[in-house]
């Protein structure tokens, strides 16, 4: 499916964002505070990441990216890393037949050429398993960075198409050659843990979206906690690079 790129067309909105993308920090700082291991943290934000999976199918968004594992995040604490990868291949054991059962489609995005055969396969098996569902795609960034997504993009135009012209090259032949072409731009971008910065993420995909930082925590957030995320986005004036005046309906683009 063909999606409008937001800096060449003006993308159709809704009330509920189609495509939410989400990093999901403070799961160490969480636990630090309760006086646990990390990995305490990171344990608890598996919960949050299956309330809200479930919220946002329920609410009639299309698409929910989740940055689960940088690109930078191989520079934290050998035993941290170890116990990320476990409970990464717990969740795709786990997890992906919940989603299947409800309709929900998994994909993973990122260079997976880091990752151990085990967790390569599981990902491949999760990803076949769930490919013809129809409701809600759940991503999953993992060894993601939005410069490896373009790098990787650029060298994939190139492998296809070896003499091309460089005047030639424009978005339309760039882009289908992203991590996630298959989804359109998300609408919104949500950060939990307090901090505000995009920590190479989707670069190319969030030039348009609505940006949301929260102080909650990711263990803490929860589905009260989307629906203030999104009551934000309903209040927001997407214009595309275009006037207020030239708006349809000024008083409604703010739930758009």
């Amino acid at each position: 499916m063909q999606h409008i790129s937001s800096t060449l067309g003006v993308p159709d909105t809704s009330y509920v964002p189609q495509h939410v993308a989400i990093i999901m920090d403070g799961n160490g700082r969480w636990a630090t505070q309760r006086h646990l291991p990390r990995i305490a943290g990171h344990n608890r934000g598996l919960d949050a990441v299956r309330a809200v999976v479930e919220a946002s199918a329920a609410r009639g968004v299309q698409f929910l990216t989740l940055f689960a594992f940088s690109s930078e995040n191989w520079r934290r604490p050998a035993d941290e890393v170890s116990f990320l990868m476990r409970l990464f291949m717990t969740a795709l054991r786990r997890e992906v037949v919940k989603m299947h059962a409800n309709n929900i489609r998994l994909r993973v995005v990122g260079d997976l050429s880091r990752f151990s055969p085990r967790i390569q396969q599981l990902i491949a098996d999760a990803e076949a398993r769930t490919a013809r569902n129809t409701g809600l795609t759940v991503t999953i960034a993992a060894n993601y960075g939005g410069r490896w997504d373009l790098l990787q993009a650029m060298r994939k135009m190139l492998a296809r198409q070896p003499m091309l012209d460089p005047e030639t090259i424009d978005e339309s032949v760039l882009a289908p050659h992203l991590a996630m072409a298959y989804a359109p731009e998300p609408d919104l971008f949500i950060r939990t843990g307090g901090e505000q910065r995009i920590s190479n993420f989707l670069l190319w995909q969030l030039a348009y979206s609505e940006l949301y930082f929260t102080d909650t925590y990711w263990p803490d957030f929860d589905a009260a906690e989307l629906d203030k995320a999104f009551a934000s986005y309903r209040q927001r004036e997407r214009r595309f690079g275009r006037t207020s005046a030239q708006l349809v309906a000024p008083g409604l683009s703010g739930t758009a």
